[in-house]
Parts: structure tokens; sequence; C-alpha cells
């Protein structure tokens, strides 16, 4: 599935991200990692942003500038909506490229939708968008070895791919980063969060 064909998925079912039993997922771990920054403010962006604004809120609460990319033009135009203060990207983060660097980044639930063959390149590419101290928060599947699948449990066919627990910290080394926080916060799924930081 290639990100045209996720765009048109998350089209048809973004209102379901307006949902208010939302406002509270990934808020505890997004806390958690802005604490690893020695101080507020500067450039933030959130990656596969979508259309609730829980997490620029936050972020606009600590003194960021706010910026979202997201694949889906109809998450984008609802983001618009309801945050007039954030810069957004209607782009693909495979292709998309930073302009300038980041001192906070979010991924939460958004790059496991990338095909397996993009997943180290797109988070090298956000682990050497961070400045010097920089914050990156993603999840990914937290599985053993890489793999991916496509269901519509969301209703619409969505891709996941993980490169796997191993993998993935391999990458944000090389990449410069070191990993301060992972953990399976859903458990028994394997759904995991990583807080990273540039050195």
């Amino acid at each position: 599935m290639q990100p045209a064909d996720l765009a048109r998925s998350y089209d048809a079912i973004a209102d379901q991200w307006l949902e208010p039993h939302l406002e509270q997922n990934g808020i505890r771990q997004h806390e958690q990692a802005l604490r690893f920054r020695s101080s507020y403010g500067g450039r933030a962006l959130d990656v596969g942003c979508g259309c609730h604004g829980r997490f620029f809120r936050l972020l606009a609460q600590h003194g960021y500038a706010l910026e979202g990319l997201d694949v889906s033009a109809r998450m984008i135009s609802l983001a618009q909506q309801r945050e007039p203060r954030a810069t957004f990207h209607h782009a693909d983060v495979c292709q998309w490229q930073p302009a300038g660097l980041y001192d906070f980044i979010t991924a939460w639930d958004s790059i496991w939708h990338l095909p397996l063959e993009e997943s180290a390149g797109v988070l090298t590419k956000l682990c050497t968008a961070l400045a010097p101290g920089g914050v990156f928060i993603f999840t990914f599947g937290g599985l053993d070895s890489p793999a991916e699948k496509q269901d519509a449990s969301m209703g619409a066919p969505l891709h996941y791919s993980t490169l796997g627990v191993s993998q993935t910290l391999q990458t944000i080394a090389a990449a410069g980063c070191v990993c301060r926080h992972l953990e399976y916060d859903q458990h028994p799924e394997p759904h995991v969060f990583v807080i990273a930081q540039r050195l």
C-alpha cells in the first residue's frame, strides 16, 4: 500500500479522529517526552498530525511554534479549522524534506503506516531533523523482527509495518540519537512508544 492509497483511506475516515474520547490518547507519553527537554519552546512538528489537535494544544502550552504534516487532505483541512496557529504541510513524509531543525517531533501512530522499505529512511530523516538536544517521540509495532500487514479494522484499508525493536533502536542510534525511554504501553498489544533525543 503506497502513501497515495493511505491518503485516500484516511480521507474517508478522518472524522473518526474528532471523537472526544481521544483527548487523552498519548498525552501522558508526550508529557514524559517533554521532560527530557532542558528548556521549552522552539519548533515542533507533528508527523501524521491528523485532525484532533490534542498534541498541538499541549505543545502550544509549552511555548512551541507548531507545524503539522499529513498525507490526507481531509485531515489537513479539519486540522486547519481546529488549530489556526499551526503551519500545515500536506505531503507524503517519504518525499517531504524539512526546512530547518526541530526541537520536538512527534509521530504518534503514524509512521507505522509507511511501506516497510521506506521505514528506516524516514526514521533517519526525522532523527536528523532534530536540533541538538531535540526530542522525538514515536510509536511502532514492538515485534522482534521486521513485518508488515494490511487490514480494514478502522473501516478503510490501512497498511502497517515495523522494523522490529532491534532494528528500530539501531536506526535511531545510527542517526545520532539515543533512546531515552521505550515502553510497551498497551501490553499485551505490541504497541511501543520510544522517546529519542538528539545528541
